[in-house]
């Protein structure tokens, strides 16, 4: 153990020097600790939730998206879905056809896109769980059914899928009067079968619908607005995004999810950062708990200072004892803190003990997910914080005292 270590532990961990000094060292520790484990666990869950987002987008946002460069739908013969299947990595293809479509029920009207899937759509996305009432199927032989949003049943007023006939008109395509206005909409009347449950957003906006029903409702046969492509589980979707797109050709773009939220996700990474610098300067306040207590240490060591120096040390050891008792009283704190912090979000994770006092929110408890990524961000933050306090406090203090 080196000398400057040795004497700086003696300082702080000795039992025969308790001094105010020491009670305001262990304070600093607990000053230093708190941010620390607020910190991971604020990153936690911000983890969480953004995990808990991207599997409520996953849910109508596919691996990758197949979507025409001109015009807002393709002939569905278009694209070779027997050579796309073959490509690696691509483990199941479905056709879609979206459009606007005014809803009505009981006298309550709502717009909403409607998704119309065709039967391999299952393959694609697994809505089971998201299913709050009812069940995810659109077509039962030729009967027709549509899965509706919670929040679009509640706008709508359907309260039991019993007598839950929804109406939908969709603007019919070419030449458009102001005479005759009904004949410029094609109306149809269809049950419905299922209700789920994600994000608020997600349940206004998108009904799904059978595909055969959405080309009848828009007038587009044997046409769709985009093929969703489920990749394996492990696969490079930016690679295999790359083979796809030089699949479809020229006439096609193909589009990850995160491209297709580009913007969405960008904000969500600001937004943790945002939070981390925010959470950084909260640290950085709490640290100068650590300037006082080593100011108050060195005017109490004074005359062991002067005992150093007749012994032959210079100033440069000097700095070192006390820098070494500012990074022991900030280790002490990073490690409490560190504990703290990640003992409580894996707690979270694992058990979710806190939970969301909400009956219709997607999960019961706060979501956390740790990162050991986030855990390194932040060592390393505080790391330079406790060098630059440290450095600059027993500089300046022992400059004074000289």
């Amino acid at each position: 153990m080196n000398c400057e270590l040795f004497i700086a532990r003696r300082y702080l961990f000795s039992s025969q020097s308790r001094s105010v000094v020491n009670l305001i060292a262990g304070l600093s520790v607990a000053a230093v600790a708190m941010p620390v484990a607020a910190m991971i666990i604020l990153l936690s869950v911000f983890n969480g939730f953004e995990s808990l987002v991207k599997s409520m987008y996953s849910a109508f946002d596919a691996d990758l998206t197949i979507i025409p460069r001109q015009g807002q739908t393709f002939a569905q013969g278009d694209l070779d879905t027997a050579a796309l299947v073959r490509i690696p990595g691509v483990g199941a293809l479905s056709y879609t056809l979206e459009q606007s479509a005014l809803l009505e029920h009981g006298g309550r009207q709502a717009t909403a896109t409607v998704r119309g899937v065709d039967d391999a759509y299952t393959r694609v996305f697994t809505l089971d769980d998201a299913v709050s009432a009812g069940e995810w199927r659109v077509r039962l032989g030729d009967l027709e059914r549509l899965v509706v949003g919670q929040s679009m049943a509640w706008m709508l007023g359907i309260r039991s899928l019993a007598d839950a006939d929804v109406t939908l008109y969709a603007v019919r395509r070419g030449s458009f009067s102001s005479l005759l206005p009904l004949e410029n909409y094609t109306r149809r009347t269809e049950p419905v079968g299922g209700v789920y449950t994600l994000d608020l957003d997600t349940e206004r906006t998108y009904v799904l619908s059978s595909l055969r029903l959405a080309q009848e409702l828009f007038g587009y046969p044997g046409r769709a607005s985009a093929l969703v492509v489920r990749l394996d589980l492990g696969a490079d979707a930016a690679g295999v995004r790359r083979v796809v797109a030089e699949a479809v050709g020229d006439d096609f773009r193909v589009r990850t999810r995160d491209e297709l939220r580009a913007s969405f996700y960008r904000i969500m990474t600001y937004e943790k950062w945002g939070i981390f610098f925010i959470a950084l300067l909260v640290l950085v306040i709490a640290s100068f708990s650590v300037v006082g207590a080593l100011a108050m240490l060195i005017v109490e060591k004074r005359g062991d200072i002067a005992t150093l120096r007749a012994l032959g040390a210079d100033t440069g050891l000097i700095r070192a004892v006390f820098r070494t008792e500012g990074f022991l009283i900030c280790g002490l704190g990073a490690v409490v803190g560190i504990v703290l912090g990640v003992g409580a979000s894996l707690v979270q994770q694992h058990f979710g003990l806190i939970e969301i006092p909400a009956e219709t929110f997607l999960t019961k408890s706060y979501p956390v997910e740790f990162r050991f990524a986030d855990l390194l961000a932040v060592l390393a933050a505080f790391a330079v914080v406790a060098v630059l306090l440290s450095g600059i406090t027993v500089r300046s203090m022992l400059k004074n005292n000289e």
